[in-house]
Formats: structure tokens, sequence, C-alpha cells
């Protein structure tokens, strides 16, 4: 227990100076306790020398600014997370409200202990923590029902207006943070913090959620939460003892309950239910392991964003000559796909028609795309057809241009394409079947496929 204290007040100040969160505490939290024991074989000397170990490690990826790697971690991945932690961290507080002991720490065993001992309840412990939760929920209620107190209304009105405020405040932050600077905050607390038998720390949810709710409105709240610790380190702990467990609990569960964001489910139901497989997946296997539930969810976001880079949405126009419009940038694992339903729809085509390829949309393309398209050229070539491009952006022109690709035509526009086309005689033979010459393909209702 004491090295909990010991790992509680040096990440307050540092995160005074260099967080970029008002709410965020820096501290021991149970699931970094829990990852701690896992590799320290319940060694202390391990935990403090993994507290240094770890900070080197964050300090170095923030003085790389490799703090994009989070953007790898998407929405659903975090919420999925989030309400999962939310749920376990509640349920956690539940054996206290109850009054129970030797409760375990995995979610499905103190799960199950919890149902199949809940008859040991002790019945102070329960009214004294569900009066506290009533409590706490009542306050709530007050903030979101309590009117503005103009400067014009008597001195008591706004006395007791500010004393509601205050003891009732669910702070909603719309402030963003630097990943970079995040990991130096890390990083430099818990280098600092071996130095004081701290072991590894990082943002608490429970405590981030209470300072949050208590209306902080700076991360020089971290120097009040560091000097309470100081404080109890030194002359405050015997008096630690009579605070019930039941209460704390209740303070916790209420603070913690809003992170669950329910309405998530149904959003994504609505709008892209794809992103439904990362949320479930992460939040799912974060009951078993919360560190495997990101690793997981992580995985699945990028083999959903892999397929959309291997499948890209294209666009096909039947006219007198093939109009494709691929609709983003072409990379390797999309051009096999992207050649062969061209060639398909070309060849098939009655008489086959050449390709007018509309790359407005293309903003890159790499050297394995760049090889396919030459493959498209060569196979359209054989038949005696044409492969012309138009809407090139300047980037991926001069890629085309160094390649020197046999054949290689391009154009501003979709007019001057259809110009130079309209001389082929592949042209000529579509027009005299009812082909137009008057007007370059364009995309209509009639005759316009979507290749997935």
């Amino acid at each position: 227990l004491q090295y909990g204290l010991y790992s509680s007040f040096m990440g307050c100040f540092v995160y005074c100076l260099l967080g970029t969160a008002k709410d965020v505490t820096l501290g021991p939290t149970a699931i970094m306790s829990l990852l701690v024991s896992s590799y320290a074989s319940h060694q202390p000397g391990y935990a403090v020398l993994l507290a240094f170990l770890s900070g080197c490690i964050q300090l170095a990826m923030g003085l790389l600014r490799l703090g994009f790697l989070l953007d790898f971690i998407s929405c659903p991945v975090i919420k999925g997370f989030t309400s999962a932690a939310s749920i376990t961290i509640s349920f956690n507080q539940v054996k206290n409200i109850l009054g129970l002991q030797g409760i375990p720490r995995q979610f499905f065993l103190q799960l199950y202990e919890t149902l199949r001992r809940i008859g040991e309840t002790r019945a102070g412990d329960a009214v004294l923590g569900l009066s506290c939760l009533a409590a706490l929920a009542g306050l709530r209620a007050m903030k979101s029902h309590l009117p503005q107190a103009v400067p014009t209304a008597p001195l008591a009105v706004r006395i007791s207006h500010l004393i509601v405020w205050i003891c009732a405040t669910a702070s909603q932050n719309g402030y963003r943070i630097d990943p970079n600077q995040e990991l130096l905050a890390l990083g430099v607390a818990n280098v600092l913090g071996s130095f004081v038998s701290s072991y590894p720390i990082t943002g608490s949810f429970g405590r981030t959620a209470v300072n949050a709710q208590s209306g902080v409105c700076t991360p020089a709240g971290g120097l009040v939460t560091g000097a309470l610790v100081l404080l109890s380190l030194a002359y405050l702990t015997s008096l630690f003892y009579y605070i019930p467990k039941a209460a704390l609990a209740a303070v916790i569960i209420s603070a913690v309950v809003p992170m669950f964001d329910a309405g998530i489910f149904r959003t994504l139901w609505r709008v892209q239910r794809l992103d439904l497989v990362p949320l479930c997946v992460t939040f799912l296997l974060c009951f078993w392991e919360v560190q495997y539930g990101i690793v997981a969810g992580v995985l699945v976001s990028g083999l959903l964003l892999l397929y959309s880079i291997a499948r890209p949405p294209v666009k096909v126009s039947e006219g007198a000559v093939l109009l494709v419009q691929p609709g983003s940038s072409l990379h390797f694992p999309a051009v096999e796909h992207l050649r062969a339903s061209v060639c398909s729809r070309a060849l098939a085509a009655s008489p086959a028609r050449s390709v007018l390829l509309d790359c407005s949309h293309v903003s890159s393309i790499d050297y394995t795309a760049l090889l396919g398209l030459a493959e498209l050229l060569q196979e359209l070539h054989r038949h005696g057809l044409s492969l012309a491009f138009c809407g090139l952006q300047d980037p991926v022109l001069q890629v085309l241009l160094s390649a020197d690709l046999e054949g290689f035509q391009h154009f501003p526009s979709r007019e001057e394409a259809g110009e130079a086309l309209a001389a082929l005689p592949g042209w000529e033979r579509c027009r005299e079947l009812g082909g137009s010459r008057a007007e370059p393909p364009t995309s209509t209702a009639e005759g316009t496929g979507l290749i997935q």
C-alpha cells in the first residue's frame, strides 16, 4: 500500500507543468497495477525499475514525435475501451457497496463471486453506499435543473446558487490534447517517480472523472492533489482509516458511470454499421484483458482500413468509351482489382471500347500500382484499344511521366480526352453502332456501375 502512495504525488506535480489536459490526474490505477504485477513478479524493486524503463520509452517516443501513432486508434476503439472500463471500474466498487470481502479482481470471476455471495451483504454498508449514490444522483439532477443566477438577485439567492453549483457541478470539456506532449509528461513523471519508489503510473479514469466533475479549471489542480498526498503520507493516514469504503465507492461509481456511452451503439448502427465491429471487439475483450481488447480493436480497425484501400470505390460510366473514376488514391492492394475490373468491362462491351481513366480524385500512387497500370496499357493495346488519363494531379503526373510508360497519354480534361479518342478507329466503330461523338462520356444514371 505504501508504494501506491509513493506513486501518487510525483505525477501530479509533473503533469501540472507538462500536461495538456486540465482534468487528467496521473497516478497508480487498478488496471496498471494488474499489468505491473504480472511483469514484476510482485517484487517492489522490479516494479520501480519498470517505472524507470517505461518512462524512458515514453520520453523517447515523445521526443521522436511518435504521438501520431495514436491516430491509428479509431473512435470506436476508444469508445469501446472507455465504456468497458466504466463498467469494470464501477463493478469493481460493488463489493465495497455491499461490504463483501475476498472478491477477486478479474471481471468475470468478480461477477460470479459477487452474485454467488450476494447473500453475505452487510446491511450497514449497503445502506450507506446506496444513500451516497442517491445523494450524488440528486446533486447531478439539481445541477442540470439549476436556473441562472442574475446579478440583481438577492444575496441569499446568489449564495444558494453558488453552493449548489459547487456541490453538484457533470463539466464538459472541449479542449484537445497534444499526444507528443502527453508522452513527454508521462515519460518524465515515470522517470522522476522511480526515484521516489513509484511504480508505473498513467492517467486514472476514476480520479480524472472525479476531477472533471469537481470543476477543476487548470492542470494546477494537480498541485492540490499532490500536496494532499504528501500531507497524508506525513500526518493524515490515521484519519483516513475512518472514511467508509462504501462512501468512496459511491463517489467513484458516480464519476465513471457517465463514461459509458450507450448511444454510440445506436449511432454507429445508423451511420456506419461496419464500425460496430471494432467497437464490439474492443468492448468485449476489455472485460477479459484490457490490453488485448485495445490491441484487437486496433487490428480490426486496421484490417477495415486496409480493405477500403484494397477495394476503393470505382465508378464506371458506359458510353462511346469506358469512363473509369477511382474514388481514392491508387495503392498496391487495389491495382489488380482495378486492372481486372476495367479489362473485363472494356473487352466485354460490344464492340470493345477504349478506356478513359479520370484521376481527379487520385492524389498519390505507388510503384506497384504503376506496374499494374503499365500492364493494363499493354493488355488494352493488344486488343487494339487505348487507355488515356485525364485530371491528373501534379504529384501523380510526375510519377507517371518519370516511369516513361509506353503508349502513355494524358489530357487536362475529359473534353480534350474525348476529342483525341474520337479520332481512333475504335471510336468510329462505336459511333456507327449508335455511340455519340458530339460530347465526351459523362456520368449518367443509365449505364453507370459501381465496382466494389
